[in-house]
């Protein structure tokens, strides 16, 4: 369970993310939405240790951990695993030891545990065989599911999947989804989304929590979302232009953090 009160991250004058308050149960998926540059990866990062909050509270299982040294939340990490939006696969690896990376680098085990785990892990994703293959030799799903595959391999309870299914096809964007639940309900983890793809969120999600400003300014089941009366969420998901999300913010065209 991870739960979140009051966290707040600025860059200089940027404030990202404004007494964010947020809580994903145990096993759920929660999927996060809202456009680009509105904080929801500096919100995973966050999370993750690899940024440090301005202030406020993330509790992960009960246990704050804003305060932890890098060493004391490594133990932390090893629980977390993220599924980044471009694979992050190492080029000059092929598909085996980009899988066991993680395992390779912190992890004290020997060769056949780690075979086994890489086996296992591609089985999970449906790429079984493909090992020695090198990553220019994939398609953007597969580096995507291979990317999953490192992440599984680590056995994590909570997984975080940095907009899993942009830049791919519908056909393997579904694919990709349908993973996602799998994994959710064979391997009973806890999953955070960030995505703007509605598609994808309607489908994933058990809950859907949209920020703005840096804040969280809807949450709700998907089909409460889909029918939400709420005029910025409403705008957002139909994809409209103009709304209360002023025009003035279209034009600048910002990059997502």
């Amino acid at each position: 369970m991870i739960e979140i009160k009051d966290l707040c991250k600025a860059f200089g004058d940027n404030i990202v993310l404004k007494d964010l308050t947020l809580t994903v149960n145990g096993g759920e998926t929660k999927v996060v939405i809202g456009r680009s540059g509105v904080g929801k990866s500096v919100f995973l990062k966050n999370i993750i240790g690899i940024m440090k909050p301005d202030s406020g509270s993330i509790k992960i299982n009960g246990q704050e951990v804003t305060d932890l040294s890098e060493r004391e939340y490594n133990k932390f990490r090893m629980e977390m695993g993220m599924v980044f939006q471009g694979g992050a696969l190492f080029d000059s690896l092929n598909v085996a030891e980009n899988v066991s990376f993680v395992l390779d680098e912190f992890m004290k085990l020997d060769k056949k545990t780690i075979r086994e785990r890489v086996e296992e892990a591609l089985g999970l994703v449906g790429l079984q065989g493909i090992e020695k293959m090198m990553p220019s030799e994939l398609s953007g799903g597969m580096k995507k599911r291979v990317s999953l595959a490192r992440v599984l391999c680590m056995k994590p309870n909570t997984i975080f999947y940095d907009e899993p299914t942009t830049g791919v096809d519908p056909i393997t964007a579904d694919a990709i989804n349908n993973l996602i639940i799998d994994l959710s309900h064979k391997l009973k983890v806890t999953s955070i989304v960030v995505t703007h793809d509605m598609n994808s969120a309607y489908k994933v999600a058990d809950s859907i929590a949209m920020f703005y400003h840096g804040r969280v300014i809807a949450e709700g089941r998907p089909d409460e979302i889909r029918n939400t009366r709420h005029p910025v969420v409403k705008q957002f998901i139909h994809g409209e232009a103009h709304g209360p999300i002023t025009d003035n913010e279209n034009l600048i065209f910002g990059h997502s953090h």
